[in-house]
């Protein structure tokens, strides 16, 4: 019998921020992704890495602040780093998790690089917030280089871009992981946005929304299953208001048209949304479940999401 695949999409909740809250969370999350190889399925990771590559970016700034004959590093390199940081603590708390379920079984981080459009309307209005708060000489500073700073309380942080994935760099090998029936840990926080310049790949001064590409890495593998882990057990309409209702199943169409009336909020729900739709298409096999991170078993944690599939069953 074919195992059916799944690609687990894991948010902040699932990974926690400081170093050891992620070495705590990683362990707990490992337990989830451990009962869904127990059931035979076929798993690829994503995650986010948002307070992780911030982090690595203050710390990076703040080094080259101190020692100015030291490059600056450029986002791409910083999504590098943060791809292994917390592949690293993913797949050795999955291993020991594995080992323990007496499951002998690989786990690998691919360094996923993650190609981008140039002339993607997210360089020329960029959104995504970045780094330490900065006074108005450094922010001065900031532009004079060419990026994008923004005003905040307290002072100015830079701004970068988020354009949408185009195409999964190292997506052959991880099919390849697959069919050797091993788990793989891919396209960490949102993969590492590079441009195509003839036969090369150039970093590019971004990050990719990760649901996005956690869509398309869905796409990539043929998964039947793209489950995206969250801070909320279902999607809910008039999400924070006395009028808020949680939804069990809704389809790609009424998903498409609760996105057109604006009735998820833009960085947070709705990119789940899109990469719902963008993953199950008008296909009839493929599903999308987005929920909280609380059960252990599979068959609980799907049954307590929201489902997003082609057409209501």
């Amino acid at each position: 019998m074919k195992k059916k695949k799944i690609v687990i999409a894991l948010g902040h909740h699932a990974l926690g921020t400081t170093l050891p809250e992620q070495k705590k969370a990683a362990a707990g999350t490992a337990k989830v992704i451990a009962g869904f190889i127990k059931e035979d399925y076929q798993v690829v990771i994503t995650h986010g890495n948002g307070p992780q590559a911030g982090m690595i970016h203050m710390a990076m700034a703040e080094f080259c602040r101190i020692y100015p004959e030291y490059t600056a590093t450029p986002m791409s390199v910083c999504s590098a780093m943060s791809q292994g940081y917390i592949g690293y603590d993913l797949q050795n708390a999955i291993h020991t998790e594995l080992l323990n379920c007496g499951i002998y079984k690989a786990v690998s981080t691919v360094l996923t690089q993650v190609v981008v459009d140039p002339y993607d309307d997210a360089f020329y209005h960029p959104t995504k917030v970045i780094g330490r708060v900065m006074n108005a000489e450094d922010a001065e500073l900031e532009e004079r280089k060419g990026n994008h700073v923004v005003e905040v309380p307290g002072g100015f942080r830079r701004i970068i871009a988020a354009p949408k994935p185009m195409d999964i760099i190292e997506a052959e090998s991880i099919r390849a992981l697959l069919d050797a029936d091993q788990v793989g840990i891919a396209c960490g926080g949102g993969g590492i946005p590079v441009l195509r310049q003839g036969n090369s790949l150039k970093g590019a001064s971004a990050i990719i929304e990760k649901d996005l590409a956690a869509a398309r890495l869905a796409c990539a593998v043929d998964a039947d299953l793209l489950l995206i882990l969250t801070g909320v057990r279902k999607v809910c309409l008039r999400f924070g208001t006395a009028e808020e209702i949680a939804v069990d199943k809704m389809t790609v169409d009424e998903a498409r048209g609760y996105l057109t009336a604006g009735e998820f909020e833009a960085g947070s729900m709705a990119p789940k949304i899109e990469a719902a739709v963008d993953f199950v298409g008008s296909s009839d096999k493929r599903k999308t479940v987005i929920t909280r991170l609380k059960e252990e078993k599979p068959d609980r944690v799907i049954a307590g999401g929201t489902v997003i599939l082609n057409a209501k069953e």
